[in-house]
C-alpha cells in the first residue's frame, strides 16, 4: 500500500510540469489543485 501511494505522488509531480499546481493548506485540510 505504501508503495502505491509513492507512485501516485510521483505522478502528481509530473503533472505539475505541464500545469501550475496550487497547494492550499488549512487548519486540518490540505487542498491541492492542478490547473
Amino acid at each position: 500500500m505504501a508503495r502505491k501511494q509513492v507512485s501516485r505522488k510521483r505522478r502528481v509531480k509530473k503533472n505539475i510540469e505541464n500545469g501550475v499546481a496550487h497547494i492550499r493548506s488549512t487548519f486540518n485540510n490540505t487542498i491541492v489543485t492542478i490547473t
